[in-house]
């Protein structure tokens, strides 16, 4: 079983201004699966970042699912603070965030390896939009990195979404990155 130990802090005085703008938000005070809201985001900024993941990408990482998610109904912010949001962490970031947040995990997940661009619906609107390759990228690898962050830290959860986790990670393939990839296979058995 591999146990995920994330990387050295950063020396980065960015992260760590982002990160108290973050514990300033409460995150902190928000109970998730393996402790704080907070302990959690930052687990997986750092992940991303010992996967390589373009500094965007991992600033939206620290800030994940501020408005909540399809599986994590308590939002630590409203969609009203998106600007406060962007101010923080960038206007770019910002954006993977909300698209993060807005995702219906029942229709969109069952499509990722279906088709390319990816028919997206986004919870918050009730739109749907084609996203591109480079978005549904990323998307992958937060999406990877959000639940196998908290896959690594609770063996019940991880035993509980075996199944389901397999697939999604299996049809992700071709859209994360090797260490995600790696990671992925090495908590959930799956084949090259």
């Amino acid at each position: 079983m591999t146990k995920y130990a994330p990387p050295p802090a950063s020396p980065a005085s960015h992260r760590d201004e982002k990160f108290r703008a973050l514990a300033a938000m409460g995150a902190g005070d928000f109970a998730h699966i393996n402790g704080s809201l907070e302990e959690h985001f930052t687990g997986v900024h750092d992940m991303l970042v010992e996967w390589g993941a373009r500094p965007v990408l991992c600033d939206a990482g620290l800030f994940h699912a501020a408005y909540g998610t399809a599986h994590f109904a308590d939002a630590m912010l409203t969609l009203d603070k998106r600007a406060l949001v962007a101010d923080i962490i960038g206007a770019e970031a910002e954006a993977i965030v909300y698209r993060y947040c807005s995702c219906d995990r029942a229709t969109v997940w069952p499509r990722i390896g279906t088709a390319a661009p990816l028919p997206f619906d986004d919870r918050f609107t009730g739109e749907t939009i084609l996203m591109p390759l480079e978005e549904l990228k990323e998307f992958c690898e937060l999406t990877a990195a959000n639940e196998l962050q908290i896959a690594a830290g609770d063996p019940g959860f991880r035993e509980q979404h075996r199944e389901g986790f397999t697939s999604l990670f299996s049809r992700m393939r071709p859209w994360l990155s090797e260490p995600g990839n790696r990671f992925a296979r090495s908590l959930f058995d799956i084949g090259q």
